[in-house]
C-alpha cells in the first residue's frame, strides 16, 4: 500500500512516534525539531551540508537555523500543512547519517576522527 505523502499525521501520533522512533527530536510550533551541538564553526558546516545534500535527493526540505556551534533542524511538509511520513523518513535519514559514529562500530576498519583532540573534534555525539 502507497503512503500518501500529503496525510497529515495527529499531534498524539507524532509524540509517540519521536519517542519510540527519534527521542532526540521533538514536536514545537507544528515542526519536528533537533539541535545537533557542534564543537564550532567546521562541524556547523558539516551537518548542514550534510542535511542539505539528504533533503535535496529526497526533494524534502528543511528549516535550517545555525549558529557557531549548534544547528537546529524543523521539518513539516509545507504542501500538507503539517508533519507526514515524509518529515519523519527524513528524520530518520538525517538522524543515521549525522549521528554515525564509525569508530564505535565493531571490525570496522574505519576509525573515526580522532578522540581527545579537540582540533579533529566536529560533532558533539549525544
Amino acid at each position: 500500500m502507497a503512503i500518501d505523502p500529503k496525510k497529515t499525521i495527529d499531534d498524539k501520533e507524532i509524540v509517540s512516534r519521536l519517542a519510540a522512533e527519534l527521542p532526540k527530536w521533538r514536536l514545537e510550533d507544528g515542526w519536528i525539531r533537533r539541535t545537533y551541538k557542534t564543537n564550532g564553526w567546521k562541524g556547523t558546516l558539516m551537518v548542514i551540508n550534510t542535511v542539505g545534500h539528504l533533503a535535496e535527493a529526497a526533494w524534502h526540505h528543511p528549516d535550517i537555523t545555525a549558529s557557531y556551534a549548534w544547528v537546529e533542524v524543523r521539518l513539516m511538509s509545507h504542501d500538507a500543512k503539517g508533519i507526514t511520513e515524509r518529515d519523519f523518513q527524513l528524520a530518520k535519514k538525517i538522524e543515521d547519517v549525522v549521528g554515525w559514529q564509525p569508530g564505535a562500530e565493531p571490525d570496522s576498519a574505519l576509525e573515526g576522527t580522532p578522540r581527545g583532540d579537540l582540533r579533529f573534534a566536529y560533532i558533539k555525539y549525544d
